[in-house]
């Protein structure tokens, strides 16, 4: 093999890594045998950008009336649970105040209590769905810290299981996301109708 080529094994697949002159490895996965793939048809409007939307899309989708089309699981006072339609994970969520502000430093007190108590509306409901083992809550304010609407604050809820992590999204930056969107916005939306009723 070339001095600036090395082979590593990991399981099943195979990792070609390339030492470029500038010292900075680049990692293919390679295959012996047949070649495996993901079927993701419903990325293609994401990558294309298909979908995209004039304004905001979180103003747009709530304007609207067609929660299921708009993957919006519960309405509050002054906030919303909407599913990730790319999400990290099964049951990706996002808690967003109608308001159309960058920062929650923008919201107002009432606003930001709805908000959170949103938030716990959304665990309990992966909670009782999904019996994840653990969630990452967190906001990405301002594109410099990777929000994608960056306009808009809002509060990702991320359900998480032990050995979730594997090879797919660190090498071959594909995330597996078992269940499609429509079946876990069903589901959701039942358990949202037993958790928040008065």
């Amino acid at each position: 093999m070339a001095d600036n080529l090395s082979l590593l094994d990991v399981d099943t697949p195979a990792l070609l890594v390339y030492h470029s002159p500038d010292a900075v490895p680049s990692i293919q996965l390679m295959r012996t045998g047949t070649m495996k793939r993901l079927w993701a048809p419903w990325r293609m409007p994401y990558l294309t950008g298909e979908n995209k939307v004039e304004g905001c899309l979180f103003c747009v989708k709530i304007a609207e009336d067609r929660d299921a089309q708009n993957l919006i699981v519960y309405r509050g006072p002054r906030s919303f649970l909407i599913l990730n339609l790319y999400p990290y994970s099964n049951g990706h969520l996002m808690a967003v105040p109608y308001q159309h502000v960058p920062s929650i430093e923008d919201l107002d007190d009432e606003t930001l209590l709805d908000l959170m108590h949103t938030v716990n509306i959304g665990i309990k409901a992966l909670r009782e769905v999904m019996h994840p083992h653990g969630f990452n809550v967190g906001i990405n304010m301002g594109r410099a810290a990777g929000a994608g609407i960056a306009d808009h604050v809002h509060i990702h809820i991320v359900p998480r299981w032990d050995g979730d992590t594997n090879f797919m999204p660190v090498l071959g930056e594909v995330r597996v996301i078992p269940q499609a969107l429509d079946e876990t916005y069903a589901q959701l939306k039942a358990a949202l109708g037993t958790i928040t009723a008065p």
